[in-house]
């Protein structure tokens, strides 16, 4: 059997395709102008925005500081739990 027959060629993804690009300067031409005529308002609201990212970026970026995902890796039972019996008698 030849390899060369059964290798598929992969289409191009859309991120790396022409209209990906045209999309993209289309967007930043049109986000361009609508910063230009609406600035005063998106900087009236800056402030809030500054400080409605605070309780976002906690919710998400802190990602629950790895509680309750697993077991121990040494294998000790933790002795945090009054009600689980210890090899003590």
């Amino acid at each position: 059997m030849n390899r060369e027959h059964q290798q598929h060629e992969r289409l191009p993804s859309f991120w790396g395709s022409r209209y990906s690009i045209g999309l993209f300067v289309i967007g930043a031409v049109a986000g361009y102008f609508l910063l230009k005529e609406h600035l005063v308002h998106v900087a009236t609201a800056l402030p809030y925005l500054f400080v409605l990212a605070c309780p976002i970026m906690h919710l998400f970026m802190h990602g629950g500081h790895g509680h309750g995902h697993g077991s121990h890796k040494d294998g000790l039972s933790s002795s945090s739990d009054p009600n689980k019996k210890g090899d003590a008698p």
